[in-house]
């Protein structure tokens, strides 16, 4: 008997989820299939009740429904609770479990594949969106010697501040114009900004000597990582994150580890 689970989102044929699980089931051994589900901007739960009906395991969920697949859950991880959205559902006789790997995907793409290491840095998380708050609790569990959030409009960011209760890390809110004058050696971009092409106004000052600049998108480059290069920073796209919080989403529901690397470059290759 196959297992089946799907990834959802509006738009989704451009996913390279079902790829990257379909790697990591053959190289685990695994017996399960994985699809794409579009499902209507306003259809989320009813087509997570179908799939419930027709027997799959889990799901992961991507935009916009995120935050609707945490209200839909009847269990929690504190990973989910923290960010208040979930990535990852699955479905069990008790009801569904939601979760949320994208905060462990991105730091172990920071630190384990692009070797910085965030303890003790200066962080910059660009947004405060759903993306920013889904790696918010993960990032400051490192212990970041700063993390600042900022958004083009402070209240959004000051509210994501607030939230935050953790003496290890002196924790900021501001606007991008009160970026200028200040340096990080992290700045992670998790707004949507690159999905339109559209510069963020952001200064150039932000981008520190040898520092890591990190856009949540991928397979293109986009207006911010073109300013970081343009200062001197090293530049990664958001594909190591998608394919880390896949192992883990991966790990969730079959309890095995898959190897990332090997995929990352396949992936890659497309």
């Amino acid at each position: 008997m196959t297992d089946k689970y799907a990834v959802i989102g509006h738009p989704i044929a451009h996913s390279k989820s079902p790829l990257i699980h379909a790697a990591f089931a053959k190289q685990t051994q695994q017996v399960m299939s994985y699809e794409a589900i579009l499902a209507p901007l306003d259809g989320f739960a009813v087509t997570v009740q179908a799939l419930i009906e027709q027997g799959y395991k889990g799901v992961n969920v991507t935009v916009p429904f995120k935050f609707a697949a945490f209200e839909l859950a009847n269990q929690h991880s504190e990973r989910a609770i923290a960010a208040g959205a979930a990535n990852t559902l699955t479905f069990s006789p008790q009801g569904i479990v939601a979760d949320n790997t994208d905060g462990a995907g991105i730091v172990r793409d920071i630190e384990h594949n692009l070797g910085h290491r965030i303890a003790g840095k200066r962080v910059l998380l660009i947004g405060a969106g759903g993306a920013a708050e889904g790696v918010l609790q993960p990032l400051l569990e490192t212990k970041p010697g700063t993390l600042v959030i900022s958004n083009r409009t402070v209240d959004k960011a000051q509210r994501m501040a607030n939230k935050i209760n953790n003496p290890l890390t002196h924790v900021q809110a501001c606007t991008f114009k009160a970026l200028q004058g200040q340096a990080f050696d992290i700045i992670i971009n998790a707004t949507s900004a690159g999905l339109s092409d559209s510069a963020l106004a952001i200064p150039n000052s932000i981008f520190a000597k040898n520092c890591l600049a990190y856009d949540m998108m991928y397979g293109r480059e986009t207006p911010f990582m073109r300013q970081a290069k343009n200062n001197g920073a090293q530049v990664a796209d958001g594909l190591g994150m998608l394919v880390e919080q896949a192992a883990e989403a991966f790990t969730v529901w079959r309890s095995v580890r898959p190897e990332t690397q090997a995929v990352m470059q396949d992936i890659r290759k497309l």
